[in-house]
């Protein structure tokens, strides 16, 4: 397979994670999502801030969270959200520190 073609499915599965956390799994909460596999929407949008910085092209957090959620991140929690736990919430602090560390 050439890199192009990597690329190109590479980029086509991310869209399809993208849109069935974001469309059909609305429900799935992000602490859930952590606390399971230590990545959650932010850490995905995260990376494409990454991704966009490594390339020269200046993104804030903010910019990257509002092109993954596809509305401001405030609007997205307000709609979405859910109270978590208190155990989710300690299960959270410890995958955060593990899988994001200082980087979140």
């Amino acid at each position: 397979m050439d890199d192009q073609t990597r690329t190109e499915l590479e980029a086509a599965a991310f869209r399809a994670l993208r849109e069935h956390l974001m469309e059909k799994r609305t429900d799935v909460q992000n602490i859930d999502l952590m606390n399971l596999g230590g990545f959650c929407r932010n850490c995905l949008s995260r990376w494409y801030q990454e991704a966009a910085n490594d390339r020269g092209i200046a993104m804030t957090k903010d910019e990257a969270r509002e092109i993954f959620y596809g509305m401001p991140y405030d609007d997205w929690k307000a709609k979405y959200q859910t109270e978590a736990s208190a155990e989710k919430q300690a299960d959270f602090k410890q995958a955060f520190a593990e899988n994001v560390g200082d980087k979140g």
